[in-house]
């Protein structure tokens, strides 16, 4: 079987520890008292067992073996079952893992499945066997215990969670490649975390409406309040991670557009310095083009050329080589090309 622990307490004492099931459900029955088994990753069939002992809801079992549920609350009978999404921030990997709590609650047992190694139910045991008067209030006294401890491991979580945003307001204005993709990480975790913690209210809630017609002790409605208030501001400040991060994605958008828009003009004006560049280079081409090609019609090797006999032919062709140069040169600069 995949027990972690189990013992059976009468006025806030554990008066036994059942090596097995089968003792446990036997010393229950002859001698009274509350039973209080903690199972880790049992099987379907360990946790059938468990359901025939204690005539669980077949909905509620069906949910414990399949797994993978949203925090909820729901009433059978006499029988509580809530299931918790507890998460722990792991600094190694910066990032928060969720595990999956069940716990069944009868006028005189408490069964928890726990898949995930948070949270400690190990401590639970401990903190309520130290405060026998505590105990003796019986399994709702232990639902308290766990809601508290797995509340009150959403602090560090929430720590963690602030210190990424912090990170990621640095990491905008630095031009980190990667923060797009952090950003929408910590969205996602964040998302999950809102899954986890805001059933906890109306979970508290129901627990607080019906604590007189169930014979909740006035000690026990104290405390609840106490988480209450706990998982009111746990839930107040991961809405507002949300919005920071919504507001980051928003800044990155802006930031990425704005180094978009500089490194499109600094391209425009390299472009335009070198579109400028090659007019005054074929500008002094063509300049140059025209006494050379004054000069090659008056070197061609032909026989008759009337120029060739001509005085002034040798001064005219200078003269025309200046002027077609200086026309040229004016030409380009009135279209501001020189």
């Amino acid at each position: 079987m995949a027990i972690v622990d189990n013992g059976v307490y009468a006025n806030g004492h554990r008066t036994a520890n059942p090596e097995n099931l089968d003792e446990t459900f036997e010393l229950k029955r002859d001698h009274g008292g509350m039973a209080w088994i903690g199972l880790y990753r049992p099987d379907d069939v360990e946790i059938q067992r468990v359901a025939d002992e204690f005539a669980l809801h077949e909905l509620a079992v069906e949910d414990a073996m399949h797994g993978h549920q949203r925090s909820k609350l729901e009433r059978y009978g006499e029988t509580l079952f809530a299931v918790l999404r507890p998460a722990r921030y792991l600094d190694d990997e910066e990032m928060v893992e969720f595990g999956e709590l069940h716990v069944f609650i009868g006028p005189d047992f408490i069964v928890t499945i726990r898949q995930a190694e948070s949270p400690n139910l190990a401590k639970v045991r401990r903190r309520l066997e130290a405060v026998p008067e505590l105990l003796a209030l019986g399994p709702q006294a232990v639902l308290y215990a766990i809601l508290d401890e797995v509340v009150d491991q959403y602090v560090p979580v929430v720590a963690g969670l602030e210190n990424d945003i912090d990170e990621i307001e640095d990491e905008l204005f630095s031009s980190a490649p990667d923060v797009a993709r952090r950003i929408y990480e910590l969205s996602r975790e964040v998302i999950n975390f809102q899954r986890a913690t805001h059933p906890l209210r109306p979970m508290l809630d129901a627990l607080l409406v019906g604590a007189e017609k169930y014979g909740m002790d006035s000690e026990l409605q104290a405390r609840l309040r106490d988480v209450q208030d706990h998982v009111i501001r746990v839930i107040e400040r991961v809405d507002s991670f949300r919005i920071l991060l919504q507001n980051a994605l928003s800044v990155h958008a802006t930031l990425v557009t704005q180094r978009q828009n500089e490194e499109m003009r600094h391209l425009s004006e390299a472009s335009l310095a070198q579109s400028e560049e090659v007019k005054k280079i074929s500008s002094w081409a063509a300049i140059l083009f025209a006494p050379t090609l004054v000069g090659t019609v008056y070197g061609m090797n032909f026989e008759f050329m009337p120029e060739l006999d001509w005085t002034l032919g040798y001064p005219f062709a200078l003269v025309l080589m200046l002027l077609m140069g200086v026309g040229l040169y004016l030409t380009f600069k009135h279209k501001k090309w020189m």
